[in-house]
């Protein structure tokens, strides 16, 4: 017997939007018979993971807190995976964002004009999008995977602020900890309540999700994106430019995952720290996938990733689980959307195998 994958055919949008569902619900099944199978009870241990954390309205703050910057990224992800670029490197741009904006306020700590706060988000933003660009380069004049390039500039954007915070930015009055001095008041971003951590940031978050949405569901320059994505062949036979599609997509994804790195670190952080992000930017990916490439999907798909990282916290402290139980659930809820993905798209076919048995092959003397 062969197992094989046949194609359908035909694709049903109903399906491809209930299939994300569908991956939340066999995690949901998949985690209970892991916690059944570590001794924990399945039910209380989902409660302490999913519920626990969001049950009064700080808990509620903390859930925005970690979904805005898994939304910016994810939002940018969206833009460059309609277009079939796939770029790993979120993280890192997330990562040379906040390093980028952290080297604008350490040096204007003494400002006290709001343009402080507006030049750190700028280079900040900017930061992110030129290691974007560092791979739009690298594909366009040399062919090279963005896959390869985006994520080894992860790798470099890691050690790069790891660098600068043992070096150049580290505060000389900290202890010797490895991390910046305290931004001064005019390069923080506003809390939007009192005795909550909600962020200026939030505004960032809302009016990226306006710009993307029209930009791909209404503007010109998003359906040039969206032909590139689906045959790059047809794009150039009507003149679009694949080398300047390229180049846009990937420095709005930069962007936009600078931003979210910049707003991590004038935001709730207030100083530059190797933990500025506890993977937020490969979260993103999982995130943009789930939600479709729609910034809706990818803003309900954005909250269940903060969830996940808020219950990690929790399940630690209150259910002795192990840190990694968050990548666990991420890992789990990406392979079961594969998987259902794939059974959408393919039926599976057993086929009896059967061996090939080769006709003789008659000579020419054996005819004579």
């Amino acid at each position: 017997m062969l197992l094989s994958l046949e194609p359908r055919g035909y694709e049903s949008r109903a399906m491809l939007w209930v299939s994300p569902v569908l991956a939340a619900l066999l995690t949901l099944i998949s985690g209970a018979l892991l916690f059944a199978a570590l001794g924990h009870p399945p039910l209380e241990t989902l409660r302490v993971l999913l519920i626990d954390p969001v049950s009064d309205l700080y808990g509620v703050s903390e859930l925005l807190v970690k979904a805005l910057p898994i939304l910016l990224c994810a939002l940018g992800l969206a833009v460059v995976y309609s277009a079939r670029i796939w770029n790993i490197g979120a993280e890192g741009q997330l990562l040379i964002g906040a390093l980028a904006g952290s080297a604008v306020a350490v040096h204007i700590i003494e400002w006290d004009s709001r343009w402080a706060l507006v030049l750190s988000l700028l280079i900040g933003t900017l930061g992110g999008a030129a290691w974007a660009g560092l791979c739009a380069w690298l594909r366009t004049q040399f062919n090279a995977n963005e896959i390869l390039t985006s994520i080894m500039l992860n790798y470099i954007a890691l050690n790069l602020l790891l660098f600068a915070v043992h070096g150049p930015l580290k505060d000389p009055e900290g202890f010797n900890f490895p991390e910046s001095a305290m931004f001064g008041d005019a390069t923080r971003l506003p809390q939007l309540f009192e005795d909550l951590r909600v962020h200026g940031g939030f505004y960032f978050a809302l009016l990226a999700l306006v710009v993307v949405w029209v930009l791909l569901q209404k503007s010109f320059l998003g359906f040039q994106i969206k032909v590139l994505g689906l045959d790059k062949r047809a794009a150039g036979f009507v003149g679009f430019r694949e080398k300047g599609l390229i180049w846009i997509a990937l420095l709005i994804s930069g962007a936009l995952a600078g931003l979210a790195g910049v707003a991590e670190v004038v935001g709730p952080i207030g100083q530059l720290v190797p933990q500025v992000s506890p993977g937020y930017g490969y979260a993103a990916i999982t995130v943009a996938f789930l939600g479709r490439l729609n910034p809706v999907g990818i803003v309900c798909a954005s909250l269940l990733m903060a969830l996940l990282y808020l219950g990690g916290e929790n399940a630690q402290m209150a259910a002795n689980l192990p840190q990694s139980i968050t990548q666990l659930f991420q890992g789990m809820v990406l392979f079961f959307l594969l998987a259902c993905d794939v059974l959408i798209l393919y039926r599976p076919r057993l086929k009896t195998w059967t061996r090939r048995t080769q006709a003789p092959v008659l000579r020419p003397e054996a005819t004579a």
